[in-house]
Formats: structure tokens, sequence, C-alpha cells
């Protein structure tokens, strides 16, 4: 098994916490204090991904036409319903 299969053993405290190992809070950029978002994959596996400040975000926008035409708060407003229908799929939950 290599190193990644092997992964790293924590605690989880009576309150839902874990602590980060340092190795990957380093490798993911990961500061104090700071915000991480767990996703969960189609295969089940849950990811770890450091969330951006906004001050990181700046100029960001700028990169295509199609996001020129959605303010930020658009933007994220799309990704919550994309993030929502795909929960909603997934548990089978309809809106009628």
């Amino acid at each position: 098994m290599s190193d990644a299969e092997d992964g790293k053993t924590v605690t989880v405290t009576s309150k839902g916490q874990a602590t980060i190992p340092k190795e990957f809070r380093d490798k993911l950029h990961i500061d104090t204090p700071d915000r991480v978002r767990f996703i969960e994959t189609e295969d089940g596996e849950v990811v770890v991904r450091p969330v951006k400040r906004p001050s990181e975000l700046r100029g960001a926008l700028a990169a295509g036409e199609a996001d020129r035409a959605q303010s930020a708060t658009e933007q994220l407003r799309a990704e919550r319903q994309r993030d929502k229908n795909t929960t909603d799929e997934k548990y089978g939950i309809s809106d009628t």
C-alpha cells in the first residue's frame, strides 16, 4: 500500500472537530484561521479543499466572457443551485 492509501488517522472530538495534519495543511496552503470545504465525489469519497479568501480572487472573474456577464453573487447563486440540484437528485427529492 502506498502512503497515499495509508493516509493519516486523526481523532474526532465530541463536537465533531478534527485536526487536519500539518503536512496536508501545508500542501493545501491552509492557514489559521482559515476555511475548508468538504466535497463528496460521485464515487462517495470526501475531498477537502481550501476556501479562497475574497482578496485572493481579485481579477479572477475577468477570465472569460461568460463570467463577465454574471456578477460574483450571481455566480455563487448558480453554484449553490447546482449543488442543491445534485443533492436533490442524489436523494430523489423533487420540487413538486
